[in-house]
């Protein structure tokens, strides 16, 4: 079987179209598109000067290295801190800065998202927030990692 390439359009990357494949709601790409172009127009209006390097930088520092996952052995379940592959990093971040763009209330998704976009490329706001609890919880259960193998 033969495996296709993927059409990317000019002047987006890979990493971009993957994160509007995740903006998009009910197949909507045009919709998704679009609000991420403005995004981008709205962090150079911030004073930006290359909004995708901010984009890069912000999906960087997201990403977590270690979570927290349940595992029952003997009679108790435990929370074992396991490192995180690099499909799943990339999936958590794009999953906790469109999150907490979603939960804040009152403007255009566009502003939203630029913001929670410009607080994570400054290590601050909600997304990295949750990156922090992830690895405090891991390791805070560091005592059970040696349960990992089982």
């Amino acid at each position: 079987m033969q495996r296709t390439t993927t059409y990317i359009p000019e002047g987006s990357t890979l990493l971009q179209e993957k994160f509007i494949n995740y903006i998009m709601q009910s197949g909507k790409k045009t919709v998704a598109r679009k609000i991420f172009a403005d995004t981008m127009e709205e962090i150079k209006k911030k004073g930006s000067k290359d909004p995708e390097q901010v984009f890069e930088r912000a999906i960087d520092n997201v990403k977590p290295s270690m979570e927290v996952r349940p595992k029952r052995i003997g009679g108790g379940i435990y929370q074992i801190p396991i490192e995180v592959k690099t499909g799943r990093q990339l999936m958590l971040a794009f999953r906790w800065i469109l999150g907490a763009a979603r939960d804040k209330k009152g403007s255009k998704m566009a502003v939203k998202l630029s913001q929670e976009l410009l607080d994570a490329a400054n290590q601050t706001g909600t997304a990295m927030k949750k990156k922090e609890d992830t690895h405090k919880m891991a390791a805070a259960n560091k005592a059970f990692a040696h349960y990992a193998r089982y």
